[in-house]
């Protein structure tokens, strides 16, 4: 469903992405993998549209969306959960999981009630606050605004990070669930090796910018990409 095709991307002039390729299919999940600041975030953010990449292809559905906007592939079916959440402070649970509306034709805004049943916490504080949950709260409010927009493509940045390990197993059930059903491409960003082995059905090592390592999870160097963990 997605092929990115030697992504450059510069923040002012500083180069963050070196020539990456990346996949992602139909009913599997792609992890990226790697330590802190070395390009995971940039890729996701080139994916999403949020950063423009100055060299490279990004083809969604066989569709050239390099130049896309970020709105514009959000109707497109492209829903990114970026880090740290994100979710708006001041509105309440129910107010967030509605700004997903913004991308969905008229007939569509509704909140389907799945979502509750993946995230039974967001009916039980439905009324409240964003700012007043817990970080593990935010997070699954967070991935429940993405799946209001129905995406065909979802790319969940560090959902692990500062999250309580309750949470992280709720969470590791619920991106299974979604994955099983075929319905949609996952890009899961992680450096927690353990739950993006257990979840990814292929993985993408970044180092320095750089796409250093890739393949099917099955055939994985489990020493050669924790090397690339370790700080």
């Amino acid at each position: 469903m997605l092929e990115a095709k030697k992504l450059n991307l510069f923040y002012g002039a500083s180069q963050a992405l070196f020539d990456v390729d990346l996949q992602a299919q139909k009913g599997a999940i792609t992890s990226i993998l790697g330590r802190n600041g070395v390009g995971k975030t940039s890729l996701a953010r080139a994916v999403s549209g949020r950063h423009p990449v100055s060299g490279g292809s990004i083809l969604w559905q066989g569709k050239d969306i390099t130049r896309m906007s970020s709105a514009d592939r959000a109707k497109a079916g492209i829903a990114y959960v970026p880090q740290g959440r994100e979710v708006f402070s001041q509105l309440t649970v129910e107010e967030n999981l509605k700004t997903a509306f913004a991308v969905l034709p008229r007939k569509q805004r509704a909140i389907n009630s799945e979502i509750y049943d993946l995230f039974p916490v967001l009916r039980d504080m439905l009324h409240r606050r964003g700012g007043d949950l817990s970080g593990g709260q935010q997070q699954q409010l967070a991935i429940g605004r993405a799946l209001v927009m129905r995406p065909q493509l979802l790319i969940l940045d560090e959902p692990t990070e500062g999250i309580q390990p309750s949470v992280i197993k709720d969470i590791h059930n619920v991106i299974s669930i979604l994955r099983d059903r075929g319905e949609m491409a996952i890009l899961l960003v992680e450096q927690y090796f353990e739950f993006a082995r257990a979840l990814a059905d292929s993985y993408v090592v970044m180092d320095r910018g750089n796409a250093v390592l890739s393949g099917d999870i099955g055939a994985m160097d489990e020493t050669r990409v924790r090397e690339y963990l370790t700080v």
